[in-house]
């Protein structure tokens, strides 16, 4: 590994850290965004690489859980177990773009994380800094 790519790992990894609760939401839904549409790509693609459309998928699927754990059904109510709902169908179109390299609802599931992804965002600074993130059990930091 160069050293930039250390470095820049080092960066990754003091950011998420650092990250508070809603910061890190909106993280975990940017890389799940950038892994569907990287999978997407490929399976469009003339060269199929399995391998690489597979990974993609496997941390899509890790990112939607850890939404998923990350849920608070006391405080959140419905909203939370609508969110939960929607999460559990997101890993099933995922689960399905992979298991026959269908690129259809990989594309579906984009759509509908980047509509959250941007909901966040826009109650993020109405709420303001919630307590900082503990450790998260996905890496996003690369």
């Amino acid at each position: 590994m160069s050293v930039m790519n250390s470095q820049l790992n080092a960066y990754r990894q003091t950011r998420v850290k650092t990250a508070s609760q809603g910061k890190l939401v909106i993280m975990l839904y940017d890389e799940a965004i950038k892994q569907l549409g990287y999978a997407a790509e490929l399976i469009g693609g003339q060269s199929k690489q399995l391998d690489q459309i597979h990974n993609a998928l496997v941390k899509s699927q890790d990112i939607v859980t850890e939404l998923m754990a990350g849920l608070d059904f006391e405080k959140g109510g419905d909203i939370a177990k609508n969110l939960f709902s929607l999460y559990m169908y997101f890993n099933e179109k995922i689960k399905e773009g992979n298991m026959k390299k269908l690129s259809d609802p990989l594309i579906e599931v984009k759509g509908l994380m980047m509509d959250l992804r941007e909901a966040w965002a826009s109650i993020l600074p109405q709420v303001g800094d919630m307590n900082v993130a503990n450790n998260s059990g996905v890496n996003i930091a690369g």
